[in-house]
């Protein structure tokens, strides 16, 4: 089996081009969706990240009993006023979603699995990608199409600075790693379809 590793910016329209590619059928792994997942069901990872945060990481729920809802609110507050810690909770999530990728990999008969991750070489998952397809979009249609979804189009220059400053903060397509093999760089600007730029990525794997 193949992996194939999707990444991007916000805006970029990665995740767009992740759901047309299961429409057609082909597997794809949602990493963001699929670490949530695991920090719940995962008691290891659970009890590795009440260790670092405390208990007030999970709060109790009558819908899980038993594991409790992660409290993003809480661990983000206390991750982003110190690096040290976010350094330290990726150590424990980015490796458990790692192994749960090569699991899923090593039980699926269809031939490509994809992966789709805004941070896929910082979270490490390059090396088990046999391709990587980078989405990219110019940076004012990435403001407009986050605007448009997370701001409800509200286009006020304090919504626009706030997501210019999204982008900026992530890594630049320009300082991916020059050593990676089979990369493509799919330009999502809007002047193609998403059926045709789904057609580009198939036709290189």
């Amino acid at each position: 089996m193949q992996i194939i590793g999707i990444t991007g910016g916000v805006g970029s329209g990665k995740s767009t081009i992740a759901r047309a590619l299961a429409a057609r059928g082909y597997a794809v792994y949602d990493c963001d969706k699929e670490a949530k997942r695991i920090i719940v069901e995962n008691a290891e990872v659970r009890k590795a990240i009440i260790g670092l945060l405390g208990t007030e990481a999970f709060t109790a729920s009558p819908e899980h009993p038993f594991t409790g809802i992660y409290n993003t609110a809480y661990v983000a507050e206390r991750v982003f006023a110190e690096p040290e810690l976010l350094e330290r909770l990726n150590q424990i999530v980015h490796p458990a979603v790692k192994r749960d990728i090569l699991e899923r990999s090593g039980h699926r008969a269809t031939p490509v699995l994809f992966i789709e991750s805004a941070i896929l070489y910082e979270a490490g998952l390059d090396g088990i990608c046999d391709k990587i397809i980078v989405v990219d979009a110019p940076e004012e249609v990435r403001i407009a199409r986050t605007i448009a979804r997370d701001y409800n189009g509200e286009a006020s220059d304090d919504n626009i600075n706030k997501v210019r400053a999204r982008i900026r903060a992530q890594k630049a397509e320009s300082s991916l790693p020059s050593d990676i093999s089979c990369q493509l760089v799919v330009q999502n600007d809007g002047k193609a379809s998403i059926d045709e730029l789904v057609e580009k990525i198939l036709q290189n794997l």
